[in-house]
């Protein structure tokens, strides 16, 4: 072949390969502006190539099992790049740390091995998430200027003999509080004796990186998903069609309700307050509700729709959770596998209700510096005097059940107070999760109450936000003077219901016009409210650079009070409402749905998931046009990938 001739054919195999090349390589590689999102197309392609291959040796579990474990961590790596490298030593660390315990025979060795597990994970994840908090701490007491620096950044360049990743800022890898807390629940169960640790790092491995559920949750506890590993794959022709059904309810969710909303009305308002009207600013607080609720709630559809054509089972993570009627019940059906965790493994060691431990004391003094030196407030820290005080005297000199209440209200508080800081070091992290946490303490106490002494607490306290309102008119006093009044007249209602049943006992019959039904709807509809407006705190503070959060946030938080406070124009609400139309459709549509009984929702999810499969199809396909229609204006990431 002449030689002019074979040059000519290398060049032109080359130019075909050249792009075929590039493309696989933009494949294959991370990039940190498109990351591998449930909402993306390319997901998408990549769980139809899983699902293909996985679908050739799905009998065979070793197989299987390694095979989504890769499928896993490139998962992660799409998602995160090289803090793949984190998740990886976590599991490593873990699974060791954990045989240890196991085989450790005495109980002081088994105590130093958990130990170091905890410090290592915690220390993790304090370095990524909560370096800027304490720099800036230690920089405001001390009048220094350290300057935060990514350690793992400026080991990797000097591996690398050259600049190649950016020092200058610390990047939170993402899902890194989902896997730590499952790591760190499968040693604590080991060390309780609750767990046999695994003998095969691959099936630890998967157990943790399993990709549906690792980035965002939900928690699996590794009694719940284990087992499934070494179980033959069971997928019915009902639980396939659950699993379509969870897969599109997620996506409707996440992409119509949740991205819709937020990007062509709440993130605007949040953006800056001060530029809407006050009925704005409450309308997008509301609709921050519906929001982050569509959001995570609709990535944990797909994960539970996701697993499930996989032959695995993903536990339930949300409840209806506006459907609560009192703040304590909502922590029972919001993010219910963080709560369950918070509850099995910081309220109960910290001693629950029965009793208090050094970590008691220890945390909620920690946390009680922590507020006063960020608030830099000597009200604060007067107030925060007086709170400890008060607690600790009932504590140490009140009798025995006086005692025990105010212990169990102590680590009540403290693992609310964490799970604030766990969202974010910042001021209005903690605010939101003290709100939180005060709601269910004092719904504690008022289930105990009479319906007099009730109606007698809420009037008078609104009399007393009343006369605080007279000599200083705050705009944050107008919400409380409105939402007390509106809280003594339902309280009232209540009152004046419950006595006309005891004199005609027929009227009960009536279900919701009955005490017990009025407070059913009544909880229901105060909850929410109070819920949202704990949102300010929590939305304020989210979607921020970490090293100028507690700034910003708080600025946010303070300026929406006062637009919401404020003076309102009634005229310009209908005009609002009107140029704003689809994001209340949306909003009330949401709701209406979110609040349908619960057996009518059981019913559609059945009748979908037996429609015949031609069917089905088609609705899948008008469903997916539907919804990216209103993807056209851009894929937001889901909200709690930060966390």
């Amino acid at each position: 072949m002449p030689e002019g001739l074979r040059l000519s054919r290398l060049m032109d195999i080359q130019s075909i390969l050249t792009p075929v090349w590039d493309y696989l390589k933009n494949i294959l590689a991370y990039n940190e502006d498109t990351p591998l999102l449930f909402t993306q197309f390319y997901f998408w392609a990549f769980f139809a190539l899983v699902f293909a291959l996985f679908s050739l040796f799905y009998k065979r579990k070793q197989l299987r099992t390694v095979f989504l474990l890769f499928a896993s961590l490139f998962f992660y790596y799409k998602t995160s790049g090289l803090c793949l490298l984190i998740l990886l030593f976590c599991i490593t660390s873990d699974y060791f740390l954990a045989q240890g315990i196991y085989r450790s025979r005495k109980q002081s060795g088994k105590t130093f091995l958990l130990v170091v597990s905890v410090s290592v994970n915690m220390a993790l994840m304090a370095y990524f998430k909560y370096a800027y908090f304490f720099t800036d701490l230690v920089n405001s007491l001390l009048g220094t200027d350290f300057v935060v620096q990514d350690v793992f950044a400026i080991v990797g360049n000097k591996l690398a003999g050259n600049p190649v990743f950016n020092v200058d800022k610390i990047v939170l890898p993402v899902g890194i509080s989902f896997y730590i807390f499952q790591t760190l629940s499968y040693t604590i169960d080991v060390f309780r004796g609750k767990l046999k640790p695994l003998n095969n790092i691959l099936d630890y491995a998967f157990y943790v990186s399993f990709f549906p559920q690792l980035v965002a949750g939900p928690i699996v506890r590794a009694s719940h998903f284990i087992p499934q590993i070494y179980r033959d794959f069971r997928l019915s022709r009902m639980q396939f069609g659950m699993a379509v059904f969870w897969i599109l309810n997620g996506l409707v969710k996440k992409i119509v309700l949740g991205d819709y909303i937020a990007i062509n009305f709440i993130d605007r308002v949040f953006a800056n307050p001060l530029m809407f009207s006050g009925f704005e600013n409450l309308s997008a607080l509301f609709g921050y509700s519906l929001q982050v609720y569509a959001d995570f709630s609709g990535y944990t559809d797909i994960a539970i729709g996701v697993a499930l054509l996989m032959g695995f089972y993903l536990p339930k993570n949300f409840n209806s959770p506006y459907k609560a009627t009192n703040a304590s019940n909502f922590w029972k059906r919001w993010h219910i596998s963080l709560s369950s965790w918070l509850r099995d493994y910081l309220y109960f060691p910290l001693g629950g209700n029965r009793r208090a431990t050094f970590g008691t004391y220890f945390w909620i003094l920690l946390i009680a510096l922590l507020v006063v030196l960020m608030s830099g407030d000597i009200w604060v820290f007067v107030l925060v005097v007086f709170l400890l005080g008060t607690t600790g005297l009932i504590i140490f000199f009140e009798n025995r059940e006086n005692s025990l209440k105010a212990i169990a209200a102590v680590n009540l508080m403290t693992v609310m107070l964490l799970g604030g800081l766990w969202h974010g070091a910042s001021l209005n992290f903690m605010i939101w999760g003290g709100l939180n946490g005060v709601g269910i303490l004092l719904y504690k106490y008022w289930k105990n109450w009479s319906p007099v002494l009730r109606a007698f607490l809420v009037c008078t306290l609104f009399a007393a936000v009343l006369l605080w309102y007279q000599y200083q008119a705050l705009p944050i006093l107008k919400i409380l003077l409105i939402w007390t009044a509106v809280l003594s007249v339902g309280t009232l209602i209540r009152l004046f219901v419950s006595v006309l049943e005891k004199f005609s006992p027929g009227l009960d019959r009536f279900y919701l016009f009955s005490s017990k039904g009025m407070g059913m709807i009544w909880g229901v509809i105060q909850t929410f409210v109070f819920i949202t407006f704990t949102r300010l705190f929590f939305r304020s503070g989210s979607n921020l650079d970490p090293a100028e959060a507690n700034r910003i946030a708080w600025r946010t938080a303070r300026d929406m009070i006062d637009r919401i406070g404020g003076r309102w124009n009634l005229e310009l609400i209908p005009q609002v409402v009107w140029e704003y139309r689809y994001f209340f459709i949306l909003l009330i549509a949401g709701l209406f749905v979110h609040w349908l009984p619960e057996r009518f929702k059981r019913r559609y999810r059945i009748n979908f998931a037996l429609m015949p499969l031609w069917l089905m199809a088609l609705v899948v396909v008008a469903t997916v046009f539907v919804v990216y229609q209103f993807a056209s204006a851009g894929l937001q990431p889901f909200i709690y990938f930060q966390f």
